[in-house]
C-alpha cells in the first residue's frame, strides 16, 4: 500500500488525460519560420506553475532529437534527449525516463537527486540491455547514444539533471529589473578545457584519451561528449566495434569506460525574480549564448517564443553558411543536416502570481519527435 507521501507525489503525476498536437507552420509576426516544413511548434500550454512554449525543427535524414513535457497538478517534467549514431537512444530514453521518475518518485515519496540520479541509471541499464539484446544482429547499435537534460519542478523547487552539451538557462530579473542569465547546467564536451583536464586526470595512463580531429578535441578521436546515455562501445570491452566500423573502431581494447553515464544534478528553490527556464539542445547554443537567448525570451511576446528562438538560431546558420533562409528552407532532411543540426527549445515560464497558488495545474503530454516514415507522421 502506498504511503501518504507516495500518494502524494502521484497527485502530481496523475495519469496523463489530455494530449496536445504539435503544429506546423504558425504565423507569428516578424518571423521567417512560416512555410518550414520541417519546423513544429506548440503554444502556449498551462502548467501548474505557469505556461510553457515547444519547438521542434529537424535537420536530419531520420531527427535524433526527441523530447517531451509532463505536466501534472503540482508538478512539471521536462526532457531534452539529443541523440547521435541514430535516433535508438533518444527514442528509448523518452520512453522510459519519465516512467522510471515517475516510479521512482512513488516509491520514495517525493522526487529528489537521488530519485532523478536512480532514473537516469535506470534508462542507462535499460538500453544497454537492449544494445546486449540486438548486438549479434546489429552491432552498430553499441555506437548510439544521446545527450540527455531533465528538468523537474516540483513544490516550488527546480530540479535538472544533464549528461551531454545540451542547456538549460534561467532567466531572472536583477536590481534594476534587467534580464540575466543563469547556466543551470555544464557542457560535458571535450571542446572545454575543464573537460578536457577531467578526462586526463580520469585515464592518467592513456596517451589517446583526447585527440584532435577535424579542429576540434574528440574523446578517442570519435566523440566530442563526455557523458551520455549508450554509447556501449566505450563503456564496455564487450561492445567493441571490429574493423568494419573504421569510425568507431578503437585500434586497442577499452581497460575502462571512456564515457561516463552521471548526470550533473542541480536544484534550486524557485524565486519571484525568476522568470523562466529556457531548456534545449546543443543546434541551439551553436548559434546563440545564454544571455542573447534569454533577451529574445524576455524582448517579446510570449506566444510562439520557443519557435523564434529556433528560427534565430536557424537564420544565423544560414548567414553563416552564406545561403538566404529561404532557401534552407526548401532543403530535404539530411541535406540540411550540412546547415544546422536538429534542434529542440522547451520555454518554461514561471509565473509570480502562481508562486502561492494552491490551485491544481492541467494534465498534459506534449512529445516532439519525427519517426522513420517523414515529418508529415510526426506525432506527439
Amino acid at each position: 500500500m502506498c504511503s501518504t507521501l507516495g500518494r502524494t507525489v502521484s497527485s502530481c503525476f496523475r495519469p496523463l488525460s489530455r494530449y496536445a498536437r504539435m503544429k506546423k507552420d504558425e504565423e507569428i509576426d516578424g518571423l521567417a519560420g512560416e512555410n518550414d516544413s520541417l519546423l513544429w511548434s506548440r503554444d502556449l500550454e498551462r502548467h501548474y506553475r505557469g505556461e510553457f512554449s515547444f519547438a521542434v525543427v529537424q535537420a536530419n535524414e531520420i531527427i535524433e532529437d526527441h523530447s517531451q513535457v509532463e505536466t501534472g497538478r503540482n508538478a512539471i517534467f521536462v526532457g531534452v534527449y539529443d541523440g547521435h549514431g541514430g535516433p535508438e537512444a533518444s527514442r528509448y530514453i523518452c520512453d522510459h525516463m519519465f516512467r522510471h521518475l515517475l516510479r521512482l518518485a512513488r516509491e520514495n515519496g517525493k522526487i529528489s537527486k537521488d530519485v532523478i540520479r536512480n532514473a537516469l541509471s535506470e534508462t542507462e541499464a535499460g538500453f544497454l540491455s537492449l544494445v546486449k539484446q540486438a548486438y549479434a544482429i546489429k552491432p552498430s547499435i553499441a555506437a548510439i547514444g544521446s545527450c540527455c537534460l531533465v528538468g523537474v519542478i516540483w513544490k516550488g523547487t527546480l530540479y535538472v539533471a544533464n549528461l551531454g552539451d545540451s542547456r538549460a538557462v534561467l532567466g531572472f530579473t536583477d536590481g534594476l529589473n534587467k534580464i540575466v542569465a543563469e547556466p543551470l547546467t555544464k557542457d560535458h564536451n571535450a571542446s572545454i578545457e575543464e573537460v578536457r583536464k577531467e578526462l586526463k586526470a580520469l585515464h592518467p595512463e592513456d596517451s589517446q584519451i583526447l585527440l584532435m580531429k577535424q579542429g576540434v578535441w574528440r574523446i578517442k578521436g570519435i566523440i566530442q561528449v563526455s557523458r551520455s546515455i549508450g554509447d556501449a562501445y566505450l563503456k564496455r570491452p564487450e561492445f567493441a566495434l571490429d574493423s568494419s566500423f573504421p569510425r568507431f573502431h578503437l585500434p586497442e581494447p577499452l581497460r575502462q569506460p571512456v564515457m561516463r553515464s552521471d548526470p550533473d544534478i542541480f536544484t534550486r528553490d524557485l524565486q519571484r525574480d525568476d522568470k523562466f527556464v529556457i531548456f534545449a539542445s546543443d543546434g541551439l547554443w551553436e548559434h546563440m549564448t545564454n544571455q542573447e537567448a534569454v533577451e529574445i525570451v524576455h524582448n517579446n511576446p510570449r506566444s510562439g517564443i520557443a519557435k523564434r528562438l529556433v528560427v534565430t538560431a536557424l537564420e544565423r546558420a544560414a548567414v553563416a553558411r552564406q545561403i538566404p533562409y529561404s532557401e534552407v528552407k526548401k532543403l530535404e532532411q539530411g541535406i540540411r543536416r550540412h546547415i544546422h543540426d536538429d534542434i529542440t527549445v522547451v520555454v518554461i515560464f514561471i509565473d509570480d502570481e502562481m508562486m502561492d497558488d494552491v490551485n491544481s495545474g492541467p494534465e498534459l503530454s506534449v512529445r516532439g519527435f519525427v519517426d522513420t516514415v517523414g515529418p508529415s507522421n510526426f506525432n506527439f
